[in-house]
């Protein structure tokens, strides 16, 4: 049996750099919900509406991405998606 070592260490690195890649994004979408919260609960200045926005923004599309790219590897799974 002949096992291609290259492109086993391909597939193992691509797919680590993705995962990692996806769990950073998750983490900032995560971290743009915390600021929206931590606003929320300040003292209430004049420039945490701003703030609201540009958190729920952030965490929109990091989510957003990560939905993408899990969608993307549900398409290249499933052969009746081709």
């Amino acid at each position: 049996m002949h096992l291609d070592w290259t492109a086993l260490g391909e597939v193992a690195a691509v797919s680590t750099g993705v995962t990692v890649a996806v769990v950073v994004v998750f983490a900032l979408g995560v971290l743009g919900l915390a600021r929206v919260e931590a606003g929320r609960e300040g003292d209430g200045d004049t420039g945490a509406r701003g703030g609201d926005a540009l958190g729920i923004a952030q965490a929109g599309l990091c989510f957003l991405a990560c939905a993408a790219v899990v969608a993307y590897g549900i398409y290249l799974i499933v052969p009746q998606f081709h």
